[in-house]
């Protein structure tokens, strides 16, 4: 790497978005280089999203364990090896992250680990790690700085009584007894996994629902699913006066009507949400305009208020998935490099990894009544689905929500077995602008838990085969 040499493009992050983003560049023919402060993957790939992915699978598989005898199959006492289940979710990471680093050297991006800071525009600073003092001068920047977990005044995360997903991820014992501060996503995943392998979970929410941002029908089944796997929910429900003590951590909770009740747990789990995480990234000559929470503002063609610098992903606010951080950047670099119009994210669809899954895109019903908009449902059990009854995982639903006037899908609700997969072609369909019709018009093959996508459109119309 010559010290002289001017690029096309550094990104200041590796994540979803700074890696997408630095790869891309490298298709399309830019010098481009990558700096990241920790490795290849960024949080998603080695502290979020990959690992916590592979924990939940060794917990899905140990529950189908415990079941064998519903297929009809002997597995008596079936155990596990928490070290052996940790490990393997970090070995998962491992492979991945070398993968990143492989695809960088295959399209010709410069990897720096350390801390790169925009000393102004036009050149970013390495400000830690191995080549600390030198300046990459470049064309253009793009921060993919992210967010990092948002923690409780007065708590302190120690990684082993207090925890984030980050610090649960390397827990070197299994807890008999946790309560999860947060029903989100993160908290709502962990609660399961932890769960299963057998711990005293609580897991408490501020707002009316566990889920807020979901279908309030799917809140309420996986709430009762939860419940008959033992998971304690408490919704409307606020969490005060955490306090470490020898044996675990003290707290009380206090519901909507301002009952508290005390509890003792051997760790608390924090997962109440995100904070930008522009640390370090800006020398104090270079101020882009930020929203009230602090994200970057960008344009849109993501260039923030300062000329040449960039951003995308979670470090611009919601939606914090990485998948829509690497749309996000991909289309930022097509801007900057392709002279293409990029697009801004519109439609993106969500997903929760527990057991049942769940997944959706576009409006709720209770969005859809607020706007105004005349609608009509169709539903589908997933206990009317051969392939799902026959998998023994008949839990949950299909929901299509369609525009009454034309037909036009505008939200899709999924819970139940592989939901996170089948939100896809929802996907698909709603980009193109597809209608119910169209969606019940494609033959979809039998048996297969794909089928309910179909009969859930059709149901639109009073049309469903089998309910």
């Amino acid at each position: 790497m010559s010290e002289n040499q001017t690029y096309d493009l550094v990104v200041i992050g590796g994540g979803p978005a700074g890696y997408a983003a630095a790869i891309r560049a490298g298709q399309l023919g830019g010098k481009v280089a990558c700096v990241e402060v920790e490795r290849a993957g960024g949080t998603c790939l080695n502290w979020g999203c990959i690992p916590s992915k592979a924990l939940l699978k060794s917990a899905e598989l140990y529950r189908k364990m415990q079941k064998a005898e519903e297929f009809g199959l002997r597995c008596e006492k079936p155990g596990f090896d928490f070290e052996k289940v940790i490990g393997r979710s970090r070995g998962v990471a491992d492979q991945m992250a070398k993968g990143i680093e492989m695809l960088f050297r295959k399209n010709k991006v410069d990897y720096i680990v350390g801390r790169g800071t925009v000393s102004v525009p036009g050149m970013v600073e390495i400000t830690d790690g191995k080549e600390k003092g030198r300046f990459l001068k470049t064309k253009n920047i793009l921060l993919a700085t992210g967010c990092r977990a948002r923690a409780l005044p007065d708590v302190k995360v120690d990684g082993e009584k207090i925890l984030t997903s980050r610090e649960a991820l390397v827990l070197k014992k299994m807890p008999k007894s946790i309560t999860i501060v947060g029903a989100g996503a993160i908290g709502v995943e962990f609660a399961y996994f932890f769960n299963a392998f057998g711990a005293k979970v609580t897991l408490v929410e501020f707002l009316p629902q566990i889920l807020p941002v979901e279908d309030a029908e799917c809140s309420r089944i996986l709430t009762r699913s939860f419940q008959k796997q033992g998971i304690d929910c408490r919704v409307s429900t606020k969490v005060e006066n955490i306090k470490v003590t020898a044996k675990g951590v003290s707290l009380e909770m206090v519901d909507k009507d301002d009952k508290r009740e005390k509890a003792s747990v051997d760790c608390v789990l924090l997962a109440i949400g995100v904070v930008p995480n522009l640390e370090g990234a800006l020398s104090p000559r270079v101020k882009p305009d930020l929203d009230k929470r602090g994200y970057l503002k960008v344009d849109d063609h993501y260039q923030t208020s300062v000329k040449g610098v960039y951003a995308a992903g979670d470090i611009i606010g919601p939606p914090w998935l990485a998948h829509t951080a690497t749309f996000e950047a991909v289309q930022a670099v097509n801007g900057m490099l392709n002279h293409s119009t990029p697009r801004r994210v519109t439609k993106y669809p969500g997903c929760t990894y527990c057991q049942p899954q769940v997944a959706s895109q576009g409006m709720t019903e209770q969005a859809a009544k607020e706007a105004g908009i005349a609608y009509k449902v169709g539903k589908f059990p997933f206990t009317a689905s051969g392939k799902a009854v026959a998998s023994n995982e008949s839990e949950g639903f299909v929901k299509v929500l369609s525009a009454e006037e034309d037909g036009e899908i505008i939200g899709v609700h999924i819970i139940g077995a592989e939901a996170t997969e089948l939100i896809a072609e929802f996907g698909l369909a709603m980009s193109l602008e597809a209608t119910v019709e169209d969606i019940h018009g494609t033959i979809h093959a039998h048996p297969t838990l794909a089928e309910a996508l179909a009969e859930a459109a059709a149901a639109v119309h009073n049309e469903a085969i089998h309910i």
